[in-house]
């Protein structure tokens, strides 16, 4: 009807077939815009395609009126109505339905796709990111500036972040100088992130001065960055700039910060690993006093300050006061008191209290496990290890190789093989693998029973398996085979060392003093010992009582007392 209006004309059998062959004309329209929009979707940049909107409606309009020419041609010249206001109603309907068109582009699903392609690229930048793939990463970023979309400042920051956990600051640094240059600025986060890579590679001075500019780009620390300057700097051993450091801090916000509890436990840690525990214990107190809230991470590093200190009670004493306080330990606790206890030897109270964390509902974990049957063997108690080991074979958990070699090696220095042996076998049913401490803890064993060819068996299938030995499993095997008067073995597993690229310790030579001396050979006895000296080896007392003792033997006072003076004169 708006067509009928348009022409001031009544409904004539004309008018009928011009209506119809604009709704033909509407279809036609409609198809080849369609094909158009799908055909930019599909083909590259470099496809020869109309250029703007404008070229289409051009395009479409002389199609539309060539058309419709050519039908009112093919008509009586005496046909009724006027042909010119049919063409400006159509022009007038194309116009309108087109300008939609163009409105639709620039609003719809074209920028629509754009936003969703710009939140699924960084997405996979942060998840590349987060797997380690920071090449592919960069690779995605440098992509989406070319086609003129830049990450936002968080992906930027994830990406700082990772180049900064591989030690690659170079490239970190230019990324940050890139956000700078063409934005998004970096802020507060990035500049942290970049701080703590320096601070990982112990270039404490890079991190200072970038703190330093911090302010002059306009860029405010916060206490993440305070803590982090707080943690290098006593993890340095500068506790005392630390401290001259934090004080500047505050005193720069004229009194209104304070230092928050992750600072306090920084700080109070590096008191107790000093040996200051009046300090660390003063800071304690004033944390209650400036009502900073604690947790259980400051709770954890005072119990282990003690610890350290030995002083088990007042570690105890506040675990009582934490539970008191309504703070549930976790398994780090526990593991700090158990391995507290089993250093002090106090193996039954350690027992005891490992029936506490299995009931409290915190589950032991493998340094849980390690901790206790360790100091179980050391102290000798290898059937209550060996319990320890098929409980937790039985809650199916596998303990690592370092446990299985605890239990070993600890059967081995009590001479039972038969038990050492099988210990190994069941670690192999397990699916562990042997490893070089595995097989040094077998050797041992063969060696306190006095099965030298046996340990050097053990030797070959080390190789066999693909393990090396070490210079640990040299010492046992040199050291084996001086005390059974076999010199010549002994010189060559050394020569054996030095084609392998071992280094011989001091403790090499002088198993070989002791085994030169033990066959009367002193010249050679004194050739090594004039060797450790020109190594600059750090000597003990052992070397210069072995010689001394053997020249008093043979009745040679002389030489005993010379070995002496050297003793003497060994450090000055």
């Amino acid at each position: 009807m708006a067509l009928f209006i348009a022409c001031g004309e009544s409904s004539s059998p004309v008018h009928i077939q011009i209506l119809r062959f604009l709704y033909q004309t509407f279809d036609s329209i409609k198809l080849n815009v369609a094909r158009i929009f799908s055909n930019s979707r599909t083909c590259s940049d470099d496809d020869n395609l109309p250029c703007t909107l404008n070229d289409i409606m051009s395009y479409v309009g002389d199609q539309c009126r060539s058309k419709t020419r050519h039908w009112f041609s093919n008509k009586d010249s005496d046909n009724e109505g006027n042909p010119q206001a049919v063409f400006n109603a159509l022009d007038l309907i194309l116009k309108e339905n087109l300008d939609r068109l163009k409105t639709m582009r620039d609003t719809g699903p074209v920028r629509c796709t754009l936003e969703t392609d710009y939140r699924r690229h960084v997405a996979v930048i942060r998840d590349l990111c987060l797997g380690g793939k920071i090449g592919t990463a960069l690779w995605l970023r440098r992509k989406m500036i070319q086609k003129g979309t830049v990450p936002d400042v968080l992906t930027h920051n994830y990406l700082v972040n990772e180049l900064c956990k591989i030690g690659d600051l170079e490239k970190a640094d230019h990324v940050i100088r890139e956000m700078s240059e063409m934005r998004p600025s970096p802020n507060c986060a990035t500049y942290n992130a970049f701080i703590t890579g320096y601070c990982r590679v112990n270039e404490l001075d890079k991190a200072l001065h970038l703190f330093s500019t911090m302010a002059n780009n306009g860029i405010r620390p916060n206490r993440v960055t305070h803590n982090i300057l707080v943690h290098a700097l006593c993890k340095k051993g500068l506790l005392g700039d630390a401290v001259k450091f934090l004080g500047e801090v505050l005193a720069d916000d004229d009194g209104k910060a304070t230092s928050d509890v992750i600072t306090s436990t920084i700080l109070m840690d590096s008191y107790f690993k000093n040996g200051d525990k009046f300090q660390a214990l003063a800071l304690w107190n004033d944390m209650f006093q400036k009502n900073i809230q604690t947790d259980i991470v400051a709770y954890n590093v005072l119990i282990n300050g003690f610890c350290l200190n030995g002083d088990i009670s007042s570690a105890f004493a506040y675990f009582c006061q934490m539970l008191k306080r309504g703070f549930l330990p976790d398994v780090i606790t526990y593991n700090t008191l158990l391995n507290c206890l089993c250093k002090q030897g106090k193996l039954d109270e350690a027992s005891h209290f490992y029936g506490v964390l299995s009931k409290t509902g915190v589950a032991p974990d493998q340094i849980s496990y390690k901790t206790i049957i360790q100091g179980l063997c050391i102290h000798g108690d290898i059937v209550k290890a060996r319990e320890f080991l098929l409980s937790m074979l039985e809650k199916s958990v596998v303990p690592e190789p370092h446990i299985w070699n605890v239990i070993i090696d600890g059967y081995g220095r009590c001479g039972d093989l038969s038990n050492a042996f099988s210990i190994r076998d069941l670690m192999l049913s397990f699916g562990v693998s042997s490893n070089v401490f595995t097989f040094n803890a077998l050797i041992l064993a063969e060696t306190r029973g006095g099965s030298i060819f046996d340990a050097f068996s053990l030797k070959k299938e080390m190789l066999l398996d693909g393990i090396f030995p070490d210079v640990f499993t040299y010492n046992l095997l040199i050291g084996a085979s001086c005390n059974l008067g076999h010199i010549h073995l002994a010189l060559q597993l050394y020569d054996e060392m030095l084609r392998r690229g071992i280094t011989p310790d001091i403790i090499t030579y002088t198993e070989l003093i002791k085994g030169h001396c033990a066959r009367g050979n002193m010249k050679e006895a004194e050739e090594v010992f004039a060797k450790i000296q020109t190594l600059g080896l750090a000597i003990d007392h052992i070397p210069f009582r072995i010689l001394k003792k053997r020249y008093r033997r043979m009745k040679e006072s002389d030489k005993a007392r010379d070995i002496h003076q050297k003793w003497l004169l060994r450090n000055k």
